[in-house]
């Protein structure tokens, strides 16, 4: 039985089995050793209670299993969400998230993603605010990064993730074009554009093409906020016949003012 208010060590364990500290540790491991060495050594530290060190562990390695997961504004529920799916495939593949939010602070953000390469995570994710960041380069340039949502223009050794965001917008446009509406407010984000999501040029382009005004209007992420700017649009004297939201949070700041206004949202 372990001693109580004593960590067990791998010595102790090696001692147990007869087999040597480095035996056990690749035994601990699934590596390098047969099956029933494996078992018979997991049996003794679960009989010993040992635990792995992971500051040890991390030493000996040059790892530390974390990875830094920076999202541009958690009030964003679609970053939410991405930040939870994350957070569980890097668990299933026994690595841990460690989530910041920049709150759509360019400053924050490249704050918390130096704060992160210093803390020595294995990598770092980010949903960036502002990907053209000069500071991106050095920050690639010391652990991988992958930006979801947009390319790092200045960190070439950084990896992306890039979505289709015109032809998301486009298949919006085209299906409230279909409905018989001509005049669209699109709710963007207030986050600059960026050469892999230049909402105003997509926006503009598919307008264009369809014969519809579409104009832009840039909104916090806040549900008041958006409600807020919702309230104002409604009351205009002449309000647009369908919204286009970027994001859910902003979708549902225009489901609050369309109720406080008593319009049903598909219906009125």
């Amino acid at each position: 039985m372990a001693r109580p208010n004593k960590r067990t060590t791998l010595r102790e364990v090696a001692e147990a089995t007869g087999l040597s500290t480095a035996a056990v540790s690749y035994a601990l491991r699934g590596k390098h050793v047969s099956k029933e060495t494996e078992e018979r050594v997991r049996k003794a530290a679960a009989e010993l209670g040992y635990e792995a060190d992971p500051i040890a562990r991390a030493l000996a390695s040059g790892r530390t299993s974390m990875v830094g997961v920076l999202a541009g504004d958690l009030q964003d529920l679609w970053q939410q969400q991405l930040m939870a799916a994350i957070g569980r495939e890097l668990l299933a593949g026994d690595r841990y998230a460690l989530i910041l939010d920049a709150g759509g602070d360019p400053d924050r953000e490249l704050k918390l993603a130096k704060q992160l390469r210093d803390q020595r995570v294995d990598a770092l994710l980010v949903s960036p605010v502002n990907p053209s960041a000069e500071e991106w380069a050095a920050i690639a340039d010391a652990l991988p990064v992958v930006a979801v949502g947009d390319s790092l223009s200045t960190a070439r050794t950084a990896g992306q993730v890039i979505f289709d965001n015109r032809a998301g917008i486009d298949s919006v446009l085209e299906y409230l074009y279909g409905l018989g509406h001509r005049r669209v407010t699109v709710l963007t984000p207030t986050r600059p554009s960026t050469p892999d999501r230049p909402a105003d040029v997509y926006v503009r382009e598919a307008a264009e093409r369809l014969g519809l005004r579409a104009e832009l209007v840039p909104c916090p992420q806040e549900l008041g906020e958006a409600t807020v700017v919702a309230r104002r649009l409604l009351d205009g004297p002449r309000p647009a016949t369908a919204v286009f939201c970027f994001s859910d949070s902003l979708a549902y700041g225009v489901y609050a003012a369309a109720a406080e206004a008593s319009l049903s949202v598909g219906r009125d």
